[in-house]
């Protein structure tokens, strides 16, 4: 019987995932293609065959999903897996339109398919939306975990966006590491905090391998999610984070409602900032899909570390890249730190873009006054550094989770924002004990 041919549509992360678990070895199909979208400069490489497996001694080639269609036509692929995420409803049925038109069936995988068991306890954190605040809560309950005398090591989402034979499995325990695996900005946005926090952190692209060697040194895994994806790790505990400044998108977005279906937790954010009619509808919404998980709240306080030059100054924002390009917020915690502290005007960032950034903007046309923090390749720095440095304003205010003072050289004074969970009451607190009294030692 000849194998059905398949092309994973993709942005280096599920894709991989799903491959690495479901198809890498499987006799039935033949991966002919991975896609690539939704992250600039991932397309036009080759997962490699030490990753690919004895089926694929050449490897995958990666293409842009740009041209999916001729793609499907020659070489005349059977089925499509949809395997990214933060994706509105409407856009993930065009993508199923284009593989129907072009002959190949459309596969959503459910997300139980392709979690991995662990051999220790496992606590997943995942979101409605990307910039939701997963990594704030993630930091908050490795805290709380490592106070009760707990090892504990987070598994973050991929983002393997360099040399994917040399990213396999990758362990950082110290800054310097984030350099020895040439991160990019979005990387050391989500892996500096836990490093800085004391915690050992893995990530990388075979999460089979990551699993194994990250149980060696932990009580308990935790699992820092990307976007609003379901986790790779099966959780014993699965919490997600709701964003009530954008209301009701855990339900308009893929794959939002099926986590929330499978939470045991939810934790409303941010209501120090959503207004309470909208806190109310994000509430109404995972009631409606979910009755049996517990709803905690909490506020995310942002603090800049050096606010005595905001008062009055005109400022440059930049923020978390992913959480104002496609995870679709119209300001975030730089904005929210200006106003709190009284900045006396924000200049607009799209009038200095330069190069890859000015691109950004092209892609992304409702960013306006805020930068997302860029950093995908050594070019792309570059640009987002004379962006910022071609601005006319007294200061910078940097609310990505990096301190973008170890990467660019900046011609201003800078304030760093950083942001953190506060839970309202006891709440989580009294799940997380509950958690560890669960777990036999």
């Amino acid at each position: 019987m000849d194998r059905r041919k398949v092309i994973i549509i993709g942005a280096a992360g599920r894709d991989f995932h799903d491959f690495n678990v479901l198809f890498r070895d499987n006799p039935d199909f033949e991966v002919v293609a991975f896609t690539a979208n939704q992250i600039p400069f991932i397309s036009n490489r080759t997962y490699p065959k030490q990753l690919a497996g004895k089926l694929y001694p050449k490897g995958i080639p990666i293409f842009d999903e740009s041209l999916l269609t001729k793609l499907i036509e020659r070489h005349k692929v059977d089925v499509c897996i949809q395997a990214y995420s933060d994706l509105p409803y409407a856009e993930v049925m065009h993508k199923s339109s284009v593989a129907n038109a072009a002959g190949a069936d459309f596969w959503i995988l459910a997300p139980s398919r392709t979690m991995i068991k662990s051999s220790k306890p496992a606590i997943a954190i995942c979101a409605a939306r990307t910039g939701s605040g997963k990594s704030q809560t993630t930091r908050y309950i490795a805290r709380c975990l490592k106070s009760k005398g707990l090892r504990v090591v987070i598994i973050r989402h991929p983002m393997p966006y360099g040399v994917l034979k040399d990213e396999i499995v990758e362990r950082y325990a110290k800054l310097k590491d984030l350099d020895r695996y040439k991160c990019t900005i979005e990387e050391r946005e989500d892996y500096e905090p836990h490093i800085r926090n004391g915690f050992v952190l893995y990530s990388g692209v075979d999460y089979e391998k990551i699993l194994r060697a990250a149980e060696k040194e932990a009580d308990v895994i935790l699992w820092d999610g990307g976007n609003n994806d379901a986790p790779f790790i099966k959780p014993d505990l699965l919490l997600m984070v709701i964003d009530p400044l954008r209301p009701e998108d855990e339900l308009l977005y893929y794959p939002s409602e099926s986590v929330t279906r499978i939470a045991d937790v939810f934790l409303i954010n941010k209501i120090n900032s959503a207004s309470k009619k909208n806190i109310s509808l994000a509430v109404k919404d995972v009631k409606s899909r979910n009755t049996k998980a517990e709803i905690v709240y909490a506020e995310s306080i942002v603090t800049p570390d050096n606010p005595r030059i905001m008062k009055g100054a005109s400022a440059l924002i930049i923020e978390d890249g992913p959480t104002i390009t496609h995870g679709g917020m119209t300001f975030g915690a730089g904005s929210v730190a200006a106003k709190l502290y009284k900045v006396g005007k924000v200049v607009n960032a799209k009038q200095y873009a330069v190069g890859t950034i000015k691109d950004t903007f092209v892609k992304y046309p409702k960013l306006s006054e805020e930068l997302p923090a860029m950093g995908y390749s050594p070019k792309q720095i570059r640009d987002m550094q004379t962006t910022i440095n071609r601005a006319d304003c007294d200061i910078v205010v940097s609310a990505t989770p990096t301190n973008l003072r170890d990467v660019l050289n900046v011609n201003k004074p800078f304030v760093q924002v950083y942001y953190e969970l506060k839970p309202k009451g006891p709440a989580l607190d009294r799940i997380i004990d509950s958690f560890v009294k669960g777990i036999k030692r």
